[in-house]
């Protein structure tokens, strides 16, 4: 099990009861129901990140217009290196991927857990 700041629970039990469209239409309508277990806005570090993978260490994250601010960007940037010195892969998902190839971005996704968890 990640460590995390305990802290954020109470925001990520918030988060879950207020999905955005994105995040609800991904979960629903994939990864709730997928093979391998997901969780969904799970405290890791000091993060709280959309989904997470234990078993394949993968998160997916999926982001909206204001992820591609510049101040977004590096913060994102920082936030994904934290992520992966603790071992874990990250995925980025742009919310019109989600509305325009959805069919693309679950075999994506398949495709990702089963590399990580052969490796």
């Amino acid at each position: 099990m990640k460590e995390y700041n305990k802290n954020n629970i109470p925001l990520a039990k918030n988060l879950r009861k207020n999905m955005t469209p994105w995040e609800r239409k991904l979960w629903y309508d994939f990864l709730r129901n997928y093979p391998t277990h997901f969780q969904r806005q799970k405290a890791i570090g000091e993060y709280i990140v959309d989904f997470y993978c234990a078993k394949a260490q993968l998160v997916i994250e999926l982001d909206g217009g204001g992820h591609y601010a510049q101040e977004q960007i590096l913060k994102d940037k920082l936030r994904s290196e934290e992520l992966e010195r603790l071992g874990l892969k990250i995925l980025r998902i742009c919310n019109l991927d989600i509305d325009r190839n959805f069919e693309g971005v679950c075999q994506y996704i398949d495709t990702q857990v089963k590399q990580r968890i052969k490796q």
